[in-house]
């Protein structure tokens, strides 16, 4: 449900009214929506891939324990990853289904009608 105009100059004055009292506040309030929280939580998720690759490695050439250590790092970053990111694809852009292929078989119709003329030598 969109604001009213009212509303959003209250809104406008709040946050102009924030930004002049508390600068950093305002500035840290900006930057941290939820989108941006996803995708920090996938680039981590990545970084403890990538230690976790690196323990599994150096454990195997020197304590096995290392690579147990390693392996759950991996996991637990895998698993932290593939939840952040399909919350971003939850919450990100829709797309558009292509024009093309259509659910009422009108693609399907083209197909058949020219593979008709095509048997008929109307190509």
């Amino acid at each position: 449900m969109p604001l009213s105009e009212e509303e959003q100059k209250l809104l406008a004055q709040l946050e102009e009214s924030l930004a002049a009292e508390d600068p950093k506040l305002a500035h840290a309030l900006r930057g941290t929506t939820p989108h941006v929280l996803q995708h920090r939580k996938v680039v981590l998720a990545v970084i403890g891939l990538l230690v976790g690759i690196a323990l599994l490695v150096i454990g195997m050439q020197t304590y096995p324990a290392i690579s147990v250590a390693g392996f759950v790092c991996m996991l637990g970053a895998a698993i932290i990853g593939v939840g952040a990111w399909q919350q971003v694809e939850a919450t990100g852009p829709k797309k558009k289904p292509s024009p093309r292929v259509s659910s009422d078989g009108q693609f399907m119709d083209k197909l058949e009608e020219r593979w008709r003329r095509r048997q008929k030598g109307d190509s």
